[in-house]
């Protein structure tokens, strides 16, 4: 009897396997991104339309702070695409050689936008010393960490630019990325913050209420690129399908400017 028993457990654990080999094998042939926080919205849509496209093919997309992924990249985690809210971060990882070569190209632009909870009624004309800080009226400007995530060092050089940094250097509440600053404001535990055009229009809870003027800050472009050590041979299709027709209304439609 305790042979009998054996012998099932061994078949069933052979069936087992076999029936979980299609599944491991199918989600190896998904593509891996890591993207900006700042892209969900619209490259959630335009993964969507690939899968419908592409008979079914999947992605899989991890978010977070560009800062965040380069380091994971550098340090080892797995992944097939990067995308980067700036190029500094794609020129890290260039520089160390993750990037396959000639797979690289500046892909989306954004604006820098003032935000506050929707019901807020004031309207800000950004300029050299505006007084940001009386704004606040003793809250704090919510910004990402303006020493590593584009978001935040955008807005950094934004306010040094306009000469109201030093006056709000005190008053800030950072956060991990440009979504994480944004829920600051939606749940209105900070009356101001400092996001993407393209965030702001993901969240109903806030409203834009002055942008940065473009010579403000550095241009804001999104670049994207093949990994070096990536293992998938959908990666470079599901690339290319990004930069088509079929994929740009995803993006258009959040706010982003598709560059030629």
């Amino acid at each position: 009897m305790g042979l009998t028993v054996r012998i099932r457990a061994f078949l069933l654990l052979g069936l087992g396997w076999m029936l979980a080999l299609p599944l491991a094998q199918v989600r190896a042939q998904d593509p891996l991104v890591l993207a900006a926080a700042s892209l969900k919205d619209a490259l959630d849509e335009a993964a969507g339309i690939w899968k419908q496209q592409s008979g079914g093919g999947a992605v899989t997309i991890s978010y977070a702070s560009s800062s965040a992924l380069a380091k994971q990249i550098e340090n080892g985690s797995p992944a097939d695409i990067f995308m980067s809210a700036d190029l500094d971060w794609m020129d890290y990882l260039d520089k160390k050689n993750f990037l396959k070569p000639g797979t690289r190209f500046n892909w989306l632009g954004n604006k820098l936008v003032l935000v506050a909870p929707a019901t807020n009624a004031v309207m800000i004309d950004i300029k050299p010393d505006f007084p940001l800080s009386k704004l606040l009226n003793g809250g704090k400007l919510a910004i990402a960490q303006p020493e590593s995530v584009p978001a935040g060092k955008y807005g950094k050089a934004a306010l040094e630019k306009l000469n109201v940094w030093s006056s709000v250097q005190g008053q800030l509440a950072t956060a991990e990325d440009g979504r994480a600053t944004l829920r600051f404001v939606s749940r209105a535990e900070a009356p101001l913050g400092i996001v993407y055009q393209t965030d702001a229009a993901s969240d109903k809870a806030v409203k834009i209420v002055g942008t940065f003027p473009e010579g403000s800050h550095p241009p804001i472009i999104y670049p994207a690129a093949l990994l070096k050590d990536g293992k998938n041979d959908k990666a470079a299709a599901f690339l290319a399908f990004l930069r088509s027709p079929a994929a740009q209304p995803a993006f258009t439609k959040q706010g982003f400017e598709v560059l030629k």
